[in-house]
C-alpha cells in the first residue's frame, strides 16, 4: 500500500512539474538552458554529435534536466524547446512536452538532458501536428557519438531522430521508445504573447525573438561547422 501511495505521488508530483503554468521568465531560463547544453555537448570534442548527421539535420530539439524517478514503476517528464531549418536559415523556437514511463525494479531519480535530431525531410513541422510515440510514429535511433568518427549507416536507412541523453557529464545516445512527445502550445503562447501554430513557427514565418537568438545561433553555427568538413 505504502509503495502504490509513492509511485501516486512520484507520477503526481512529475506531472505538476511538466504542466504548471510558465512565466515568460520561466521560458526564457528554459531557452537559455538549452543552449548551455548544447554548447557543452559540442565542446566535448570526442564525445559530441558526429559532424555527418549536424549536416543533414533539419530539426534539432534540446529538453535540459528531464526529470526521471522511480519507484518500482518509472516515469519520467520533461520540457525543452525545437528549432528547425528553414530556407533561410533556423527557425524561432517552439516548447514540446516530453512524457514517458518504464517498469523494473527500479528505485531513485535523476536529472537529464536530452538532444533530439530530425535527419530526414519529415522533422518535426510534421511531428509536432499531433502528439506522437518516438518508435511508434516515428522511427528513433540511439545516436552515434564521435566528432570525427565514422557514424553508423543504420540511421541513414531507418531513423528520422536521432536520440542523445546527457547525465553527470557522460553523453551518448539513448533509447527513448515508448516516450511521448506533444506541442506546449501553451508556453509557445505564452513566449511569443501570440497564439502561432507549430508549423508556421518551425517554417521560418515568424521572427526570433530577441531572447531565442542566441540558441538559434549556436544552433546555426555548429551546422555550419558541421558542413565545412
Amino acid at each position: 500500500m505504502k509503495k502504490s501511495l509513492a509511485l501516486v505521488s512520484l507520477c503526481f508530483m512529475l506531472a505538476c512539474t511538466c504542466r504548471a503554468a510558465s512565466s515568460r521568465g520561466d521560458l526564457q531560463a528554459r531557452i537559455d538552458a538549452a543552449k548551455v547544453v548544447l554548447d557543452q555537448v559540442m565542446s566535448a570534442e570526442d564525445h559530441s554529435v558526429p559532424m555527418n548527421i549536424l549536416e543533414r539535420a533539419t530539426c534539432v530539439g534540446v529538453v535540459p534536466g528531464m526529470i526521471k524517478g522511480a519507484f518500482v514503476f518509472g516515469a519520467q517528464y520533461g520540457q525543452g524547446i525545437v528549432t528547425c531549418r528553414t530556407g533561410h536559415g533556423w527557425s524561432a523556437p517552439v516548447f514540446i512536452r516530453m512524457a514517458g514511463g518504464s517498469w523494473g525494479l527500479q528505485i531513485g531519480g535523476q536529472s537529464t538532458d536530452l538532444v533530439l535530431i530530425a535527419v530526414n525531410d519529415r522533422g518535426f513541422q510534421d511531428l509536432l501536428k499531433n502528439k506522437f510515440k518516438i518508435g511508434a510514429d516515428a522511427s528513433a535511433a540511439a545516436g552515434p557519438v564521435g566528432r570525427h568518427g565514422e557514424a553508423s549507416t543504420d540511421w541513414k536507412m531507418n531513423a528520422e531522430l536521432l536520440t542523445y541523453s546527457r547525465s553527470k557529464g557522460l553523453f551518448a545516445g539513448i533509447d527513448l521508445d515508448g516516450t511521448s512527445v506533444s506541442q506546449n502550445s501553451d508556453d509557445t503562447e505564452i513566449y511569443y504573447r501570440t497564439a502561432y501554430t507549430f508549423e508556421s513557427v518551425l517554417k521560418g514565418n515568424v521572427a526570433v525573438p530577441v531572447g531565442a537568438v542566441p540558441f538559434v545561433k549556436a544552433v546555426a553555427h555548429y551546422f555550419v561547422e558541421a558542413k565545412k568538413h
